[in-house]
């Protein structure tokens, strides 16, 4: 078994459950870690015989830029894709991080992390 994670992916879109947000739109992190064997990939260095993380890139975003007011509804939508689509994959952890909402403060970011 092994973790394969993409990390870091950016990505601007309308999430939010305030118009203003659904309007002007707001910075995007997303993080995916994705539990798979990878025992065959690593003896036989084919790229046929790996996770296709490309594949993975793609699917999120596509679910980043289909709107939804809350968070928790994007990470659930990208969790039942992979799994729908890599049924190769185990266990998936998704971390969707909102860069400086507007809360009245100073805050960093604010983020959601769903795993099934």
């Amino acid at each position: 078994m092994g973790i394969i994670e993409l990390e870091g992916m950016e990505f601007y879109a309308y999430h939010g459950y305030f118009k203003s947000e659904q309007i002007v739109g707001n910075r995007f992190e997303v993080n995916i870690s994705i539990e798979t064997d990878c025992e065959k990939a690593a003896n036989s260095d084919h790229l046929s015989d790996a996770l296709n993380y490309e594949g993975i890139y793609s699917l999120v975003k596509e679910e980043m830029h289909q709107r939804s007011h809350l968070l928790e509804h994007v990470a659930g939508r990208i969790l039942t894709r992979i799994h729908a689509e890599y049924k190769e994959v185990g266990k998936v952890r998704v971390k969707i991080s909102k860069e400086r909402p507007s809360m009245g403060g100073h805050i960093k970011a604010v983020s959601v992390t769903l795993e099934r």
